[in-house]
């Protein structure tokens, strides 16, 4: 058995996941201990050095630096568990069995089970494993995942009338609790805003991502209509969109997207 209390690192860009996971771990393995959350892979290696913790979960799918980019340079230096919304990724890249992974929503049973290997390995002290073959299988299953046609419209309540908003005329998408806000404008000057009852992230998925981007957690902007954009402190933003009085946050996170501007 090993002396030390083990140590666990969890990165995932969604603020519920990453407290549903904690809340889950403190049943499922009363004895880790949560010493850092990250939002992004680079905070991920951030924490990572500054705690090195024991057991790294890494969400494959995070804003700027993923979680494949992160686990190459966090290496063998912790045992890694990937979590993923893409089964079919995991199962193919980690047939091996050397990695283990969890696939979105979380079920208690696999989570059990994930946690009984770790800690066998932990409790024989073995060392973690070599992952960059599989990192390899996982980057190349990323690649070929061909996407969707871009959403083109979006069907919304507005008043009385059910509108089908061009996704080409939306501004920006913002999240509002459990709706989300389209702010648009025609090509003949009409506009306006609407309220849908679907997530922004289950939008940004469906969008163009050549033109629309996140730029903070509740907020999606067309590039198309950015007109400005100000730095607001060492760490954040403001974006200011053409023809509109609005200043829309950008977070930390999502600076890497203005770098050039």
């Amino acid at each position: 058995m090993t002396s030390t209390r083990p140590t666990a690192l969890i990165a995932d860009d969604e603020p519920l996941l990453r407290s549903s996971l904690t809340r889950m771990l403190a049943q499922a393995w009363p004895e880790l201990e949560i010493v850092a959350l990250a939002r992004n892979g680079r905070e991920a290696l951030e924490q990572y050095e500054a705690h090195k913790p024991t057991v790294c979960f890494l969400d494959v799918h995070m804003p700027g630096m993923t979680g494949v980019e992160a686990a190459r340079q966090i290496g063998r230096g912790a045992h890694l568990i990937f979590v993923t919304a893409y089964s079919e990724y995991a199962v193919e890249a980690f047939a091996q069995g050397a990695l283990d992974y969890l696939v979105k929503p979380v079920d208690p049973a696999r989570l059990a089970d994930t946690v009984m290997r770790v800690r066998e390995r932990l409790d024989t002290a073995q060392k973690a494993p070599d992952i960059e073959v599989l990192l390899e299988k996982l980057e190349a299953r990323l690649q070929k995942k061909t996407a969707p046609e871009p959403l083109r419209w979006i069907k919304a309540l507005v008043g009385q009338s059910v509108r089908m908003i061009a996704v080409a005329d939306i501004d920006y998408l913002r999240s509002n609790e459990k709706y989300t806000l389209i702010a648009w404008r025609a090509k003949g000057g009409e506009g306006g805003e609407a309220l849908i009852r679907i997530s922004l992230k289950e939008l940004l998925d469906q969008l163009d991502g050549s033109h629309f981007v996140q730029v903070h957690r509740s907020v999606v902007v067309n590039m198309n209509v950015v007109s400005h954009v100000t730095r607001t402190g060492s760490e954040t933003a403001t974006v200011y969109m053409k023809g509109r009085p609005e200043k829309l946050p950008v977070s930390r996170s999502y600076l890497h997207h203005f770098k050039q501007m």
